[in-house]
């Protein structure tokens, strides 16, 4: 009886307890329903209007989870649910007021604009708003943002091509604690306040402005901002000296400053031990003094770049400490300091205890030798990149153990030996770079079996055999191929379409291809395409343009035998392209116009006749090469009007009239004009001095009739200024000021009509020429970036009359000193002050009248390798000391009233006869006259040893005595027995890589052609 009462008694409150849950549960219902009514009217009407102001174009996001989440708020009168805008996508209300409190539309494919009467701006109790990733069609940020939506504690509009200046009201927002207003490059987005910003936001926590233009110092009161937990600055144009408090901020985890040149800084010499910095982005800084070997003590760190900065050449080992690191860069932290001895690669063993690195770069770090052991033990790789070194012998099979890569990088090394089959066990991999090495023998066809490969560039190699073309064809997912350069035979069978579908880079250069290929006119994601150095005859074929034009930007079909166009186009047919080159070949006819986005457009070297068309003004060409063809008729003169102008090469052809008013707008950018060998007249236009970037000006060999241009030497770039072979007169005065031409460093106003004494006033300013400079960049065109397709288009050729024939330079020697002052009526002496030049290579007075004696100061002239003073009055001894010029190759004092002995011993026993007939007064070998006892006190130079096979006598350690004279390894050789004296011309053949002096590694691409004079 209990027991039943009992039971019964349980069952009672089991029942009751159910009904409870349940009513508890109906009410949780009814309050989660009544909450999700409260949808406020007003803010329903602001929401959608905000919904209707913007069109939904998929173009507007680029992320690949991106959807239009706008697309169905307020779809369905009828449903509460759809009418409620606190059940919206992105929208989030306050669960108690109804408010809407948040607003995340990121990627949300919004394309429109944001203007100060949007409704956005009746959302007054949004806390949180992430428009991020849209598309606001580069409008401002309204300054009601500010003013109106003061309770934000988070904002993020990042990505949404916003642009102008950033209102200063941002900083009225004092709770957010997140603000990210990162940007691209076309947005343009300016801060002139960011002082006063970081003053007022007290509790941020991140603080996100890259690529924002900043233009100010980092202000130290983020040194108080303990709350910070990221800052990303990237790419901000900031400048001064970078906080180094920042570095102790107790919960800063995310620290990027790349891309910020001009922001200098150092490391604090204890980091702290406790620190949770997991990011530390600090390249292309200026941030320089010696890493510390306490960075190894952050327990966190999952990333550090210090790439291209400047710290001092020592890595501290305790880096191998990090072992949470998977990103390491540390790309040419050797280069940025000065030269580094020893075997880098040892240097570097504790990398390999970084086991759980998936991304390494140690670009231009000077590593050499074999490739490093240590790699093997970093088998979580997905990126390595090893390229711009100097790693010697052949790639190493345990690369193939890197079972995770995808991309490696070796290219810009001196990799010899065969590329190994092992490579094809690397089925990760989607991108191999291995150009410009020395690697031989065949591809290995275990290559075209990676599935996933995508970019494969072997450009510049000596790599040789059969490569059939339809082997590529298997890999789907193919992007990049680049196999110039080489010396592939590239096998298409006729009739093969089968080309990969992606395929949008293809460099078949120098392949011994006949014909275009026929696979090209499916090719429609092509891009680039280098067909040049073939054997391509005939025409270019009409369906290069039908099937490639809606996105071919490059195109090279230089150096082929191409005599025109199937169908003849008026203008070029590629509306995308933004480089052409149809350079060295045997085209014929008028000059095809260029497209309105072209940037380079070059065709020298054929057979194109007739005048310039106006309407290549019409494009914002930054390279224009038309040299050495028939064109004929004025150079237009809207060319003034060419802002973006760069390079401007019209030589070698029938030009005639005046000069445009060049560089008459003052933002140009032109570095480089070349207009010799024309027929142009009248005066040098003074637009001229307007063009501050010019480093390199040729008018030579013109009909120009002007005085001295001194007002040239306010250009501060300039270094090479020819003006040989016009009609230029009068007398070169003074110059303004001590600051004239600070970089000239080549002046030749041979053959005119100058009439004055030397100008020692210049000569004496002249600093450029006073030392031989060491800088590594080595021709002149390596001074200036024109753009990474732009390559040997800023190659400017000079021709100079040296030794007594015409020398032509393919490309100017950076280091290359010149004056050549011949063939005008100069008279009086020969100043003194000129012995101050030590940097000099040639120096040519010949055919003025000038008087007086040989200064002894010439003795100074340490780098001198010809100097020419015949054909002038000099009088007196040959100065003894001139036998101290060690590189001295060329020497003649012909026709002058030279007498004493002449100099013995060195370079001057090679000297022949004629380099001193019409002096009657010299006596001495060569010369049949001898001297007498009194005139035979010239000292002695020390012995040099005969070199048999070339018949000409070398120092012994020619190549180190004075490693920065570049010049000397090509003219050094001119003056002996060296030289065929045949008419034609003839190219002197190229430096092998043995003979580079130390120092100097231009030399293994130099090359002359010499002519007779």
């Amino acid at each position: 009886m209990g027991t039943r009462m009992g039971s019964s008694c349980w069952g009672f409150f089991l029942v009751r307890y159910i009904i409870l849950l349940l009513l508890i549960n109906a009410a949780c219902c009814f309050s989660f329903a009544q909450t999700q009514t409260l949808c406020h009217d007003d803010e329903r009407s602001a929401l959608l209007q905000f919904k209707a102001s913007f069109n939904i174009d998929k173009s507007a996001s680029q992320d690949p989870f991106a959807y239009p989440k706008v697309a169905y708020w307020g779809r369905l009168e009828g449903d509460p649910q759809r009418s409620n805008c606190c059940s919206w996508d992105g929208v989030e209300c306050n669960r108690h007021s109804g408010h809407v409190i948040g607003l995340d539309l990121a990627s949300s494919y919004l394309h429109g604009s944001i203007n100060s009467n949007s409704s956005l701006f009746q959302l007054v109790q949004l806390q949180r708003l992430d428009l991020s990733d849209n598309n606001f069609s580069y409008s401002q940020i309204p300054t009601r943002l500010g003013h109106d939506l003061t309770s934000l504690t988070y904002l993020n509009l990042s990505m949404s091509s916003i642009s102008g200046q950033i209102p200063s009201e941002i900083s009225y927002l004092s709770k957010l604690s997140a603000l990210d207003l990162s940007s691209t490059y076309k947005s343009h987005l300016k801060m002139t306040n960011f002082g006063s910003l970081v003053q007022n936001l007290t509790n941020i926590k991140q603080l996100h402005l890259s690529l924002v233009e900043i233009g100010s110092t980092v202000p130290n009161t983020l040194v108080n901002v303990s709350s910070l937990t990221s800052l990303r600055l990237q790419a901000c144009h900031l400048e001064g000296q970078f906080p180094v408090g920042i570095f102790h901020l107790p919960n800063l985890q995310v620290l990027d400053l790349a891309d910020n040149y001009y922001l200098t800084g150092y490391f604090p010499e204890e980091l702290n031990k406790s620190s949770p910095l997991k990011i530390l982005n600090l390249r292309s800084t200026n941030f320089s003094g010696h890493l510390p070997a306490s960075i190894g003590d952050l327990p966190a760190l999952n990333l550090l770049n210090i790439a291209f900065c400047t710290f001092y050449p020592h890595v501290p080992s305790s880096l191998s400490n990090l072992t949470q690191l998977n990103f390491l860069d540390l790309s040419s932290f050797f280069s940025n300091n000065g030269t580094f001895s020893g075997q880098v690669t040892d240097s570097w063993s504790w990398v390999g205890k970084l086991t759980r690195l998936n991304n390494l770069s140690l670009a231009e770090t000077n590593l050499r030798g074999d490739f490093p052991c240590f790699l093997a033990n970093l088998t979580q790789l997905v990126e390595l990149d090893l390229s711009y070194n100097q790693i010697t012998g052949e790639i190493p099979c345990f690369l193939a153990n890197l079972k995770q890569l995808s991309i490696l990088s070796l290219d810009q090394n001196q990799i010899a030996g065969q590329i190994p089959s092992c490579l094809g066990q690397l089925t990760h991999l989607t991108s191999l770079y291995a150009g410009y090495n020395n690697l031989q023998g065949t591809i290995p066809r275990s290559l075209f079996e990676l599935r996933n490969l995508e970019v494969f560039y072997l450009d510049s190699n000596n790599l040789s055999g059969y490569v059939e073309f339809d082997g590529f064809s298997k890999l789907e997912k193919f992007r990049v191929l680049r196999l110039s350069h080489n010396k592939l035979n590239v096998k298409i069978k006729t009739g093969f379409t089968a080309i990969p579908p992606k395929l949008q880079v293809l460099g078949l250069g120098s392949c011994n291809l006949t014909e275009f290929p026929e696979f090209l006119k499916y090719a429609g994601e092509l891009m680039e395409l280098d067909l040049s150095d073939n054997n391509l005859h005939g025409q270019i074929p009409k369906w290069m343009w039908d099937s490639a034009s809606a996105n071919l930007s490059y195109l090279n079909l230089s150096h082929n035998h191409l005599t025109g166009f199937e169908e003849n186009p008026v203008i070029i047919p590629w509306p995308r392209l933004i480089s052409l080159d149809l350079s060295s070949n045997m085209l014929r006819g008028s000059l095809p116009i260029p497209g309105p986005s072209m940037e380079l457009y070059s065709v020298s070297n054929n057979e194109y006749a007739g005048e310039i068309p106006a309407t290549f003004c019409n494009a914002f060409l930054h390279v224009l090469d038309l040299s050495s063809n028939n064109l004929n008729g004025m150079i237009p003169q809207c060319f003034e009007n060419l802002r973006d102008l760069q390079i401007l090469k019209l030589q070698n052809n029938s030009f005639h009239g005046d000069i445009p008013q060049i560089c008459s707008n003052r933002s140009t950018e032109l570095a480089a004009i070349d207009m010799s060998y024309n027929q142009l007249q009248g005066k040098l236009p003074r637009s001229i001095a307007n063009c501050s970037l010019l480093v390199f000006l040729n008018l030579g060999n013109n009909q120009i009739s002007d005085t001295f241009p001194s007002w040239l030497g306010t250009l501060q770039q300039l270094k090479v200024l020819i003006l040989r072979s016009n009609a230029f007169h009068g007398i070169i005065g003074k110059p303004a000021s001590s600051h004239e031409f600070p970089e000239l460093s080549i002046i030749d106003l041979s053959s005119n009509d100058f009439s004055s004494m030397l100008p020692s006033d210049y000569l004496e300013n002249w600093n450029a020429m006073k030392s031989v400079d060491a800088n590594e960049q080595i021709y002149i065109q390596d001074m200036i970036t024109f753009g990474i397709y732009y390559g040997d288009y800023s190659d400017y050729p000079i021709t100079v009359f040296s030794k007594g024939r015409e020398l032509k330079y393919v490309k100017t020697p950076y280091l290359l000193r010149l004056v050549d002052f011949s063939s005008n009526k100069f008279h009086g002496e020969i100043p003194g002050i000129i012995g101050n030049l030590r940097g000099l290579h040639l120096l040519n007075l010949s055919n003025n009248t000038l008087t007086g004696l040989i200064p002894s100061s010439l003795g100074n002239l340490s780098a001198l390798e010809s100097l020419d003073l015949s054909q002038n009055q000099l009088s007196g001894k040959l100065p003894g000391n001139l036998a101290q010029l060690t590189f001295l190759s060329y020497f003649n004092v012909s026709h002058n009233r030279l007498s004493g002995s002449i100099l013995q011993g060195r370079q001057f026993d090679t000297f022949q006869e004629d380099m001193y007939q019409g002096n009657s007064g010299l006596c001495g070998k060569p010369l049949p006259k001898k001297c007498e006892e009194s005139d035979s006190t010239t000292p002695q130079t020390s012995s040099f040893e005969q070199d048999e096979d070339s018949g000409f006598q070398i120092e012994l350690d020619w190549f180190v005595v004075l490693p920065g004279v570049v010049a000397g390894l090509i003219v050094g050789v001119v003056g002996g027995n060296f030289w065929t004296t045949k008419k034609h011309d003839w190219f002197v053949e190229t430096f092998s890589r043995s003979w580079q002096p130390r120092g100097i590694r231009q030399w293994r691409d130099s090359e002359l052609r010499l002519h007779n004079y």
